[in-house]
């Protein structure tokens, strides 16, 4: 799904796009929101080696390219909206006015939209133990399933209680329910482990503290980027502004200038 097709007269026909009636409940796209693109955009480049592409939404946004897969958004709106600097993973779900309105009725809350965003919608939300995320109703980008294998991202929600938390969420995002197509949850090791189509997309575990003075430690969702040298990631953090915040031979967690946390995985373990 989403490759060329050679057509009899030697074309190419277009990848399919996929939209969020087919794909739902998986993470579908991560997000940045930043003070400042060209500092974030010389961070990243030099961290990650992501490329930028412009998109139809404006000059505060951008588009960050892997090896010329879509990996990531960026969007300079921090101090414009109001809204905090911090990476947020999106989710794919039909009708974002019901995911909104589920989420309400659950005890999170709303913090931005649903919005219009050509081709789609989006909304900004928050669980009811603070950890924010967004939803996403419309098309996918281009090669979805390229950027779901290769890219970046694999996340992880560091929770009060994970298995309240999956309840959570599965029940705003259809998880485990009768649905054609829906994700499967499972239990390993006292982790949730969300599955997509056979792959592990996300897992949830538990301990965080919601009133504790690090962010770090609060209840959050944390992007992981996939890299070849971890090592070479952690000292380029360093050397662009930003700071490590814990770091072993597999994996760093890392904080940009801007105060915005991610974790660089060894690619060997995906």
């Amino acid at each position: 799904m989403n490759h060329d097709t050679t057509l009899p007269d030697g074309a190419k026909r277009k990848p399919e796009i996929l939209s969020t009636h087919s794909v739902f409940g998986a993470p579908c796209w991560v997000s940045l929101t930043s003070r400042d693109l060209k500092a974030t955009e010389d961070f990243y480049g030099a961290v990650l080696g992501w490329r930028w592409k412009s998109v139809k939404l404006g000059d505060h946004f951008r588009i960050a390219l892997a090896g010329g897969v879509p990996v990531a958004g960026i969007a300079a709106v921090a101090s414009m909206w109001q809204m905090a600097v911090t990476w947020t993973p999106y989710f794919a779900v039909p009708d974002a006015d019901v995911a909104v309105a589920r989420a309400r009725e659950r005890g999170g809350t709303a913090a931005v939209g649903p919005l219009s965003f050509p081709p789609g919608r989006a909304a900004l939300l928050a669980d009811r133990d603070g950890a924010i995320f967004g939803i996403w109703e419309g098309q996918l980008i281009a090669n979805w399933e390229a950027w779901r294998r290769a890219a970046p991202t694999f996340i992880r929600l560091h929770t009060r209680n994970a298995f309240d938390a999956a309840l959570f969420y599965g029940e705003i995002l259809d998880w485990a329910s009768e649905r054609s197509g829906c994700c499967q949850v499972e239990y390993e090791g006292g982790e949730v482990v969300l599955r997509s189509r056979g792959d592990a997309v996300a897992r949830i575990d538990s301990g965080a503290v919601e009133a504790a003075p690090d962010p770090s430690v609060r209840p959050h969702w944390q992007i992981h980027f996939a890299v070849a040298g971890v090592a070479d990631c952690a000292r380029a953090a360093e050397k662009h502004g930003g700071s490590v915040l814990r770091e072993d031979e597999e994996e760093a967690v890392l904080r940009d200038p801007d105060g915005a946390q991610f974790t660089v995985t060894s690619r060997r373990e995906h």
